[in-house]
């Protein structure tokens, strides 16, 4: 979820980067796995931003802990900032 935390419980929709399994090593992706609660190595893709409904979220399968400086440069990256 890219959505401002604050932000969730008003909102009734909200941003997140899709996870995919193809890890490609580009800037606008980061890369998951166990410390993030996946089972399997993978990457969060900024490329593929998509705004969904906050009631479409029923369970938490991952995290992104305190990443949120990967997550900015990603966000940079996909805008050429």
């Amino acid at each position: 979820m890219i959505t401002r935390s604050e932000a969730v419980l008003v909102l009734t929709g909200i941003v997140v980067a899709p996870v995919t399994r193809t890890v490609r090593n580009i800037p606008t992706e980061i890369l998951l796995g166990e410390d993030e609660g996946l089972n399997v190595e993978c990457a969060a893709s900024f490329d593929n931003l998509q705004r969904i409904r906050r009631s479409a979220l029923v369970e938490r399968i991952g995290f992104l802990g305190r990443r949120r400086d990967e997550i900015c440069t990603s966000l940079r990256s996909l805008a050429d900032c």
